[in-house]
């Protein structure tokens, strides 16, 4: 079983920075690719950014792309989210989750942690 666990959120004005934290346990960490998800009140969740287990490959959301950065260490099985030049429309609650088998859905989710953007 993988336990994922967020932290870093909070409250900060439009153009600050945030960085996110996602700490595995329970599993092979480095074998996973990992993500980070965002919901907005009243809205679907959707795809922020993905990170292959090697960090070879990433992929993120058109709207955040040259604003936010994924990346990983695996020897601390913690996954990051750097976020620069916030936005209002970035308020969320922001999730991290696990892909345990090439292909699958996303089968391990964390609590998420919110973040808030003031105009």
């Amino acid at each position: 079983q993988v336990q994922l666990v967020e932290s870093g959120g909070g409250l900060v004005q439009a153009g600050g920075s945030l960085r996110l934290s996602c700490a595995a346990s329970g599993g092979t960490f480095s074998a996973y690719t990992m993500a980070w998800f965002r919901q907005a009140p009243g809205k679907e969740r959707e795809f922020v950014a993905s990170i292959t287990w090697s960090s070879s490959s990433t992929y993120y959301k058109d709207s955040v792309k040259g604003r936010f950065t994924i990346s990983r260490d695996n020897a601390k099985n913690t996954v990051y989210l750097q976020m620069n030049s916030l936005k209002p429309e970035d308020t969320a609650v922001y999730s991290c989750a696990a892909r345990t088998a090439v292909g699958a859905p996303y089968n391990y989710w964390g609590q998420g942690t919110q973040v808030t953007v003031s105009s």
